[in-house]
């Protein structure tokens, strides 16, 4: 049975240096959802729009919220973008960086069906 399966795909195991450690590899910026990991290069926070967002929004069905880890502290994001998702039914739960990698094993752990966006580390 694949992690998928079981209800908990991709995990976050710990914090290295900027980054994020999934099985192997370390993200120092990361985009995860129910199904997969991947790497990301984010813009400014002031600058980030649902388009920088798309890796974490290509699941079916869309995620009930996107955890937005912002760096090593809470940065609010654009109001455009806040509204643009929330046009979609899709929540944006901002939090600084390790408080995503710790939610999103949180929330996985009770299958919610979410995806996160996080910032590396200063």
């Amino acid at each position: 049975m694949d992690r998928d399966q079981r209800g908990e795909g991709p995990l976050i195991s710990g914090i290295v240096g900027r980054g994020f450690r999934i099985d192997d590899g370390v993200y120092e910026g990361l985009v995860i959802t129910p199904k997969r990991a991947d790497g990301w290069s984010p813009p400014p926070i002031a600058e980030l729009t649902e388009a920088n967002l798309a890796p974490a929004l290509a699941i079916d069905p869309l995620p009930e919220f996107i955890v937005l880890g912002t760096g090593n502290r809470l940065v609010r994001p654009p109001r455009a973008l806040i509204a643009a998702l929330e046009a979609k039914g899709i929540g944006v739960e901002p939090m600084d960086s390790r408080a995503a990698a710790r939610a999103w094993g949180v929330l996985r752990a009770e299958l919610r069906w979410v995806a996160a966006a996080i910032y590396p580390l200063d």
